[in-house]
């Protein structure tokens, strides 16, 4: 069982992950637009098998792959509220903002891989949903989510947490508020220590 958190509050989880089968034979994936000629080694899906995918009745969270190749044919259940998408690590949001002609929020959930807890990438991820493209919905953190990365899940953006199953509800939700005050500024409004320090000066 995976619980989720919503917010600070253990909810039901009413949305089905879908993922697809991984493939026989890997083909290589590369890190960003930018960065062309640098391989991570994630395998991608075939045409084939994003083809065949079969999405389910109800609320279906998708793999960006899926998303790309079939939004035309999900566009109604998009507008019902039962379609959100997933990115996996190595995955930009930039290829979804572009497939929704730059309005996120007409997604009602966006959800972001950790498929380990040493991978950051997810981090960079939901900042950049929340600031460059303004997604205003729900915003989840799939796989690899443990209690010693709470706070800073909620930092970057997320606001909920798929937990991992063998984590404790309870302390995670206690993770969110582990520090009162931060050293950085990111989405969450919190003033970061050096410009409460400046405003003192300033005031002095």
């Amino acid at each position: 069982m995976h619980d989720l958190i919503v917010g600070n509050t253990l909810v039901e989880n009413d949305w089905h992950w879908l993922r697809l089968p991984e493939s026989a034979t890997p083909v290589r994936k590369s890190a960003g637009k930018v960065v062309l000629f640098k391989l991570t080694g994630e395998p991608a899906a075939t045409a084939d098998v994003v083809a065949a995918c079969e999405v389910p009745a109800g609320k279906v969270m998708v793999p960006l792959s899926v998303w790309l190749h079939r939004h035309a044919e999900l566009e109604n259940r998009v507008a019902a509220g039962e379609i959100g998408v997933w990115l996996d690590s190595h995955e930009e949001p930039v290829e979804l903002a572009e497939s929704v002609s730059g309005d996120l929020n007409r997604l009602p959930l966006i959800g972001v891989n950790f498929p380990k807890f040493i991978d950051g990438r997810g981090y960079s991820t939901a900042f950049i949903l929340r600031t460059r493209y303004g997604y205003r919905n729900q915003l989840r953190a799939l796989g690899d989510v443990l209690r010693d990365q709470m706070f800073f899940f909620h930092r970057c953006g997320f606001d909920a947490y798929q937990l991992r199953a063998d984590q404790n509800a309870e302390r995670c939700i206690k993770a969110l508020k582990d520090f009162t005050t931060p050293y950085q500024t990111s989405t969450d409004g919190l003033t970061p220590v050096f410009r409460r320090r400046s405003a003192q000066q300033a005031t002095a």
